[in-house]
């Protein structure tokens, strides 16, 4: 791997910013195994929690891929770019003890091939989490991923998991986190709010090393045949589209916090161009996961080979292409006019 993709951020360092991102590809040991082995950076394996509602949640897990008219598409490579992807899921089916003994094992594959494993911890209630990350902590496992972010917690069982929108009330929980352990600590947030920035502040005041933005969005698909929501409820929705909402949420936080906040993107990479451009938004390392549940960890190889090739041709490195991030703080006003620019988008049909 080359020097160039070398990623750093806060206390960690890994070989390059593509990031394999919590989903149900990494509940057993064989998918953590293939996100390692095709190359990742870094690997965050199925959350889990306490609940056993939020294992039997997982029992009612449904997907669905939907095209550009949001027809349903087969789950497999041959779905088109352009998908969305939707679903409700679950935690790891896993007792917490079989899932920690796991990623023990799994983290040993990782160092010997230079990748980070990250557990990963939803929380329900706060106290019982603390608990849980000083057992992952205990067994040697080397980073906390602490998601309070969750998009489903308006429909789940009650405790089950968690969206914050309140700053005092991450820093609050981020804080408490902090106290019960010492590994470096990744907060994911939520997308569903108008306070992204200051949620991610709110966490790095609080002890956070790293923040992960912006988790899946809450939606609801009608289907006209049977004139009910695709999969009977609302959903997790992702896609290729929210990548600039991703980036936009990166470049406002980047120029609030400065160069030194460690940003982690999620939600709308495809590739490795899709990781330059939230690197360029502001993003450290960047985490891809519903493309490659439904395509194959060569989602990971291919994402890491197209960003060396995008970072060799314009003589960069990683940590420069971070450096290069977008300054967003002009707002309309301040732009210059471009003399009536917005006739050349009326079409000489609605001229006249």
């Amino acid at each position: 791997m080359t020097s160039r993709l070398q990623a750093g951020f806060g206390r960690t360092l890994i070989k390059n910013p593509v990031i394999a991102a919590a989903a149900e590809h990494l509940i057993e040991a064989e998918g953590i195994r293939a996100a390692i082995e095709a190359g990742a950076g870094a690997v965050v394996v199925k959350s889990t929690n306490e609940t056993m509602a939020g294992k039997d949640q997982l029992g009612r897990a449904e997907y669905v891929a939907l095209d550009a008219g949001w027809n349903p598409v087969p789950w497999n490579a041959s779905a088109p770019p352009e998908v969305t992807l939707a679903s409700r899921s679950g935690m790891s089916p896993l007792g917490f003890e079989e899932w920690l003994a796991q990623n023990v094992a799994m983290d040993r594959f990782a160092r010997d091939r230079d990748c980070l494993l990250v557990a990963s911890l939803v929380m329900a209630d706060l106290s019982a989490s603390l608990e849980l990350a000083r057992e992952i902590e205990k067994a040697g496992l080397r980073a906390l991923e602490f998601n309070i972010g969750t998009p489903y917690a308006s429909q789940a069982a009650k405790g089950v998991v968690t969206t914050e929108l309140q700053p005092s009330r991450v820093g609050e929980l981020v804080a408490a986190m902090r106290g019960a352990v010492s590994l470096p600590l990744w907060v994911k947030l939520t997308g569903q709010s108008e306070r992204v920035p200051e949620l991610a502040e709110a966490a790095f005041e609080a002890g956070a090393d790293a923040v992960v933005m912006a988790g899946r969005l809450l939606g609801m698909v009608p289907d006209l045949d049977s004139m009910t929501p695709m999969l009977g409820t609302s959903l997790g929705i992702g896609g290729y589209w929210n990548l600039p909402l991703t980036c936009h949420w990166l470049a406002l936080t980047r120029a609030r916090l400065g160069p030194e906040a460690a940003l982690i993107g999620i939600n709308g990479a495809r590739d490795g161009r899709d990781v330059a451009r939230m690197m360029l938004a502001g993003a450290s390392a960047v985490g891809i996961a519903s493309p490659v549940m439904l395509r194959g960890a060569g989602v990971l190889r291919d994402a890491v080979s197209s960003l060396d090739a995008y970072l060799a041709a314009k003589g960069l490195t990683a940590k420069t292409l971070v450096g290069r991030a977008a300054d967003t703080r002009r707002t309309f006003a301040q732009m210059p006019p471009l003399n009536e620019n917005w006739r050349r988008y009326v079409t000489a049909e609605q001229q006249g």
